[in-house]
């Protein structure tokens, strides 16, 4: 399992989620996470197909690289987390 997160340095939620993701990630060695910056990494938000208006986005990938899900917007460490052990061996 992956977990895209897509963001940008102007936008208030993308700041208020990057510690959230720093502690699960801390707790949760194993998950692996790759960030793009909405302004930076036009190949993957075009691949992605991400919108502006919809940061932060949060795309969870299987072993496969396929979705499973997509959020937007401020998640709590509560929901990131039952995701995660959702989608842990897909």
């Amino acid at each position: 399992m992956k977990v895209l997160k897509f963001g940008a340095v102007w936008c208030s939620g993308c700041l208020v989620m990057k510690p959230r993701w720093a502690e699960v990630e801390k707790e949760n060695p194993w998950l692996e996470t790759e960030y793009f910056d909405f302004d930076s990494n036009s190949d993957a938000v075009e691949k992605y197909q991400i919108e502006d208006g919809r940061l932060p986005t949060f795309i969870f990938l299987d072993k496969r690289g396929n979705e499973l899900e997509r959020r937007s917007g401020e998640l709590s460490k509560e929901e990131i987390t039952s995701l995660i052990t959702q989608y842990k061996d897909k």
